[in-house]
């Protein structure tokens, strides 16, 4: 690959993922000549609740059941027995990546929207809605109850599910302020809203406001980029289409247009 068809590089971005998620964020940051900085704004762990397990007992009991991203189908399916997949509802999945995973599971998906946001999942989903019918929604602690509520008002009877619970591992926090401060980022990335929730927690303890205005903002969603407006920040670059590898995309294409700009 040709020094000019290496667009990022020079440019250290935030990868906030865990290593395990990170691979191929990093990889196509690399590709392109970036320096992948990987600080997990997020971590995962699988909730201890009884009802988890009465739920999964019901599972035969639900026509649908949804899956909002790969981390909610690997800790629900970790809760199964091999026996419980029989009792399988009809599965739909938003986003490719959680439709893949699921498929790689040996798991059918009946539905995927076009669109991989929960506003759009209930849009195109909205056909499938009947009266009365039981649908079960596993989640995360932090996760929006806008599907369920959305179903319920059309008729649906949802029942959530906290599978997991999300929090900002502490190390990360260490890390952030640390390259923040050293001014070792030049473009954050963030993928959902308790992403940048965490980073600015780190922002405010150390007062590094100045730094984050300085680097270049990019996110996945439509919510996500509302929850970093909500900081004052610009986001400079939101993809249309809500993947990574359109976020890489759209901020190379943001960077050869400063370019342009500056000549």
């Amino acid at each position: 690959m040709t020094a000019s068809s290496l667009p990022l590089r020079g440019k250290n971005i935030l990868v906030p993922r865990s290593k395990g998620q990170a691979q191929s964020f990093s990889d196509l940051v690399e590709k392109y000549g970036g320096n992948p900085v990987e600080i997990p704004l997020l971590a995962f762990k699988p909730a201890r609740s009884p009802e988890i397990h009465a739920i999964i007992n019901q599972l035969h009991s639900y026509d649908w059941l949804i899956f909002t991203s790969s981390i909610t189908v690997e800790t629900f399916l970790s809760f199964l027995h091999p026996s419980d997949r029989k009792q399988m509802p009809k599965i739909a999945a938003i986003g490719r990546k959680t439709e893949s995973f699921l498929l790689a599971k040996g798991l059918q998906v009946d539905f995927t929207p076009e669109e991989f946001v929960a506003e759009g999942f209930t849009e195109e989903f909205k056909p499938y809605v009947q009266k009365g019918m039981k649908v079960l929604i596993p989640k995360g602690n932090l996760a929006r109850n806008y599907i369920a509520a959305y179903l319920s008002k059309y008729g649906a009877v949802v029942d959530e599910a906290i599978i997991y619970d999300t929090y900002f591992p502490e190390e990360s926090r260490e890390l952030i302020k640390e390259k923040l401060t050293h001014s070792q980022l030049d473009i954050l990335t963030f993928t959902s809203p308790s992403t940048i929730d965490h980073l600015m927690a780190v922002v405010k303890e150390n007062n590094l406001y100045e730094k984050v205005e300085a680097c270049v903002i990019g996110c996945i969603g439509p919510v996500t980029k509302e929850r970093i407006e909500s900081y004052g920040l610009k986001v400079h670059i939101a993809p249309n289409v809500y993947t990574v590898h359109h976020m890489i995309k759209s901020i190379i294409d943001y960077l050869e247009n400063e370019y342009r700009r500056a000549l």
